[in-house]
C-alpha cells in the first residue's frame, strides 16, 4: 500500500502525523477555507481551527467523517485521532490499526 511507504517520508519532512495536520491536508486538498469545511462538517470554524492546531481532540466518528469528505484514508484518519489521544495522556504507546 502506498500510504505505508509514503507516511515515513512525510513524517521525516513535516514531523509526526497528527490529526490536526491530517485535517488541514484534507481541507486544503478540497480547496476549502476553514469556514467552508466547518460548514460541511456541521461544526464552528473556531472548532475546526482548534482541531487543526492540535488544541482540540476529536472523536473517531468525526475523524472518519472528515476523511470521507476529503476522499482520504479513514484508517489513517482514525490512527492519527487515536494517537493524539494517547499522546495527550503522555503514554508512550504507538497506535497501530489492523
Amino acid at each position: 500500500m502506498i500510504t505505508k511507504k509514503l507516511l515515513p517520508i512525510l513524517e521525516k519532512k513535516i514531523g509526526p502525523l497528527t490529526f490536526g495536520r491530517f485535517c488541514s491536508v484534507a481541507r486544503t486538498s478540497l480547496g476549502l477555507t476553514q469556514f467552508e469545511m466547518a460548514e460541511k462538517l456541521g461544526i464552528a470554524r473556531g472548532t475546526l481551527c482548534d482541531i487543526e492546531k492540535g488544541r482540540q481532540l476529536v472523536s473517531c466518528k468525526l475523524a472518519v467523517k472528515i476523511a470521507r469528505q476529503a476522499g482520504l484514508s479513514e484508517k489513517l484518519s482514525v490512527k492519527a485521532c487515536l494517537q493524539d489521544q494517547v499522546n495527550k495522556t503522555k503514554l508512550n504507546f504507538k497506535v497501530q490499526l489492523g
